[in-house]
This record gives structure tokens, sequence and C-alpha cells, in this order.
């Protein structure tokens, strides 16, 4: 019944290379093998309608299992290794009824919790038989919020066919961006090429070895991408596209990854974990203007936040307020810039830093820093000041041994023609990790 639309076109085309996965190529075949198993396996282990956890990553089984569980009418929660220390508190936000816990080689076991989902928005995909999704927010600035989404809005724009392509699952399994990724190459019968390292060495063999068409990925990734020179070592000539976002992109980064990639499309992505993946166009592969929207989604811009309307919009939170406004709108938090059709992300409002009421946002900062010899990763975050409200604050790390002294004086001088003083980070934190979690996110805060 919800996933007919795939098994039909699965069906259709039973030869096509479906996921490649620890280097083993699974046919679609294979896939409907796996589905029409799977269903009657769980649909003993498990009633319908049902809040269900789902311990995995990529993989032909957890597709398998997704399906099976839409099709139960489920509502599913997928957690992946990259947040296994949360994994119980997460399960207990969620009100998981059972458990499935995917094994190394690909098998799996259903568990009962012993709990009873009572929250009012899962008894209501309950009482309508609806399946459902439940997503956490990578936390990188605060809790992570526990969204609650219909599955059959999310699955509705995937019924329209588009291009069958080659792609690579960067984003994670648990993640809006994830799930998108790989709800797209199965609509399409196109093959998804799992990862099972996020290093650049790593992924830019997948890419050469498996001819992968499109990378989904985000502006940390690719810095680490051009830092590591990974890219010279591999035939990348399969890449037909590049998708960005999860964060706001540094223009410098953008910039040479097209003077890298000319023939490569660059796509900036708008989504978010409460209202789905919208449709985009960048304005070109060198600019960070983009269009978005698309006939499920409306846009307005109040006080220079942009919010949005959307029929794939969240139920809500399990563990916050309401982020809608009264209307139904969704308060992104993103500030930006608007000009005609295109908008410029700037960045979080809760990120911007307030300098004597001027506004810096993280991302402007670390782009004009990535550009600076020796820099292998920085953030930027403010600090409190007496004068000036906040300063800008840079946490470098450095591929050498410089020291903050003799960095900063450099990096002052770097700075003057590329910023407004007040931009320029007054204070300097050497640090000696990376500053990003498992999505690849820049984690400001934790830095």
């Amino acid at each position: 019944m919800y996933i007919d639309f795939f098994l039909e076109r699965f069906a259709k085309n039973p030869d096509n290379t479906a996921m490649i996965w620890r280097d083993k190529e699974y046919a679609y075949r294979d896939i409907l093998n796996f589905v029409e198993n799977d269903q009657k396996t769980l649909k003993q282990a498990i009633s319908s309608s049902k809040v269900v956890a789902i311990e995995g990553d990529f993989s032909p089984r957890a597709v398998s299992v997704l399906l099976s569980l839409i099709e139960l009418g489920c509502t599913v929660v997928p957690l992946t290794e990259s947040v296994a220390h949360k994994k119980d508190e997460f399960k207990e936000i969620a009100e998981v009824e059972y458990v499935v816990k995917i094994s190394d080689d690909d098998d799996f076991v259903v568990e009962t919790t012993g709990r009873t989902a009572t929250h009012e928005m899962l008894t209501k995909l309950k009482d309508e038989n609806h399946p459902g999704l439940i997503l956490f927010s990578s936390g990188s600035t605060g809790k992570s919020k526990a969204a609650v989404h219909d599955f059959l809005p999310l699955l509705n724009k995937f019924k329209v066919e588009r291009k069958c392509m080659r792609m690579v699952t960067f984003l994670l399994f648990d993640h809006i961006g994830g799930v998108n990724t790989l709800l797209y190459v199965l609509s399409n019968t196109g093959c998804i090429i799992t990862l099972q390292s996020r290093r650049p060495e790593y992924v830019c063999d997948m890419i050469e070895k498996y001819h992968a068409e499109v990378l989904p990925t985000s502006p940390t990734f690719i810095n680490l991408l051009l830092i590591s020179e990974a890219y010279k070592k591999y035939d990348l000539s399969s890449l037909k596209m590049i998708t960005y976002g999860t964060e706001a992109m540094p223009e410098a980064t953008l910039k040479r990854l097209h003077e890298l990639f000319p023939d490569v499309r660059l796509l900036q992505t708008y989504g978010l974990s409460e209202i789905g993946i919208m449709r985009s166009k960048s304005k070109s592969s060198d600019s960070l203007w983009l269009k978005i929207g698309g006939e499920d989604f409306a846009t307005r811009v109040v006080d220079g936040i942009l919010e949005i309307k959307a029929k794939s919009a969240m139920l809500g939170y399990l563990n916050a307020p309401s982020p809608f406004t009264a209307d139904g709108w969704f308060h992104t938090g993103d500030e930006v810039l608007v000009d005609g059709e295109y908008m410029k992300i700037l960045g979080r409002q809760s990120e911007m830093i307030n300098v004597g009421g001027q506004k810096v946002f993280p991302a402007e900062v670390e782009g004009v820093l990535q550009e600076m010899d020796g820099v292998e990763d920085v953030t930027v975050c403010g600090e409190k000041n007496p004068l000036t409200g906040n300063i800008v604050v840079a946490k470098v790390k450095l591929s050498d041994g410089e020291t903050a002294a003799a960095f900063k004086k450099r990096m002052r001088l770097f700075c003057k023609d590329k910023m407004e003083s007040f931009k320029i980070p007054q204070k300097v934190v050497l640090v000696d990790h990376t500053m990003y979690g498992e999505r690849f996110k820049k984690l400001r805060r934790e830095a």
C-alpha cells in the first residue's frame, strides 16, 4: 500500500544495481526478496502502528526493514552508531516500543522494550494507521530535539520519477539528508554507494571504484577534502554533481571547489529535520545565492529570518515547544539576504555574534581564515565583553608548530583587506582536535 510504487519500480528494473555494500553489489531483485521475507517476519514479531527503532546503518537489510516497517504503518526511529552514547535517551524520548537491531552480517533481531507509546502525536499516527518518522537534531548548539513526521507527505514527493543516479550515502541514515538521498535513489532505481568511513581518501576511492555521479555532503567535509588533497590521488571524473547543505558554506571554500571541479555542478541544498528537503537551484556553481521552494513549499522572510510552510513539515517535537507560528509557518532561525527570487543564507541567528551592534556570522570569518597557510580547521564563536557586548573568538587547528601570538599577528595582516575590523578575531585559541561532529558539521559551542 504505502510502498507499492517503490516495489513496482524495483520489479521493472530487477537487474539494476540497487546498492553497493562492503564491496558487494545487490540488485533490485535482491531488495525485493528481502522486503518480501522481512515483511512476514516483522509482521509476526511487531503489530502494526508501533514505534520501532532501527539500530543500523545503510545496508540492504536496513533498507528492507525500513520499507517493511513503513508498510506496517509503524513509526520508525533510525539510530546509527554516531549517537551510540545517546541511544537509550533517544529511545526513551521517542517512546520506542520495539527495537530492530541489524547485525554486522546484515541480519536482524527484534526486541521489545516493554513501553507503550502514549504521546498524542504518536497516538494520532496510530489512530490514522499512518507510518511515521522520528529524527533527532544533531544537538550541536544545544539539546537534541525529536521531530515527529507523518511519513506519507515525505514519501509523496518521490512518486514523481526523476533521473536515475549513482549516489554516495555520505549523510547519515538517521539524518534527514541521508533519508532523502536513500528515498530518491530507491524511487528512481539508481545505485546507493555506501561508505564504511568518511575519511576524504576513502570517499574518493569509493567514487572512483564505483563511478559515483553525485556526492551529497557538508561544507565541513568539502574543506577537509580540499586540505587533504585526496582528490589528486583518485579519478573523480564520474562525478556530475556535488550537493552541500546542513550548515553555511564559506564563499572561499565554494570558489576553490569550483576552480578544482569546473565541470561538476555544485548545488546548495536546503532542508531541516523539521520540514524535509526542499528543491533548490543555485544561481551558479560558484554562487551562494539560491532559489528554494517547489510545489509543496512556500517561503517568506520576517525580520530577516527565513520561515517556511511545507506539506512535509513535522507534526511537532516530542520534547520541545512547537516552533510554528500561529498561522502555520516554521521559524527556521536562519538569517537570509533576499535578491529577487534568490536568497543567501548567512547563518543561524543563534550563532550570530553581536559586536557593538554589528553582526558577525561565523561562517564568513571561518571561510577567510581557512584560506591561510597552515590552517587545518577553524571554528568561530562569540565571547562576552564588557565594552562591545561580544568579541570574535577563533579556535584554530594548525598543521605546524606556530605559536598563538605569531598566528594572531599573521592573521590580522591577512584579514585586514578581506573583512571589516570588527569581524577580525580578537582572541585566538589553538587546539589540537577536530571541531566537527559525526555529521561533519561544525560544533561551535563545543569546540
